[in-house]
């Protein structure tokens, strides 16, 4: 299946869109742990091609506070314990946060808090499959990878602590 990208601005810096076929399979950021190699993401693509026009639409309206869950087709590529995590993510609301251990608990696998931590800091598709949610088990930020400090804004905008700027 055909691989392209495009790059986006953002109140983050820019974003990375990688889409496989018509699905989106990557949202990066700037120096992002676990980002995988440029060579990896495709031919260069129009940002209005799809699915980048939808995703770009969904990221300008959670940016403006106007959306709080994303309804995109995503292919995500991982592990099946990976997957299982991401798809948890995607049901932690908008504005809460969740510990690694509430998340492994939701999963069946109460132990696996590490593990949980593991699947999301390989999230390929941030922000969108929220894995900026998800804090220590005393509600103190822990590791992002797309840096704590993103994680704070992220979090503090959804918390309506901050409005960010227009996006597109």
């Amino acid at each position: 299946m055909t691989r392209t990208h495009t790059v986006v601005d953002s109140p983050y810096g820019p974003l990375t869109l990688v889409a496989t076929g018509a699905e989106l399979s990557g949202l990066y950021m700037t120096d992002q742990r676990h980002r995988p190699p440029e060579e990896t993401f495709g031919t260069p693509a129009a940002p209005g091609d799809a699915p980048f026009a939808a995703t770009i639409r969904q990221l300008t309206a959670y940016f403006a506070g106007e959306l709080t869950e994303f309804d995109l087709p995503l292919r995500l590529t991982g592990t099946p314990f990976q997957r299982r995590v991401w798809d948890e993510l995607r049901r932690i609301p908008y504005g809460e946060t969740w510990t690694y251990g509430r998340l492994a608990d939701r999963i069946g696998q109460p132990t696996a808090s590490r593990a949980v931590g593991l699947a999301n800091g390989k999230n390929p598709v941030g922000i969108i499959v929220p894995c900026h949610r998800v804090v220590g088990s005393t509600g103190g930020l822990t590791g992002y990878g797309g840096g704590l400090d993103r994680k704070r804004r992220l979090l503090a905008f959804e918390a309506g602590r901050r409005q960010l700027p227009a996006l597109f």
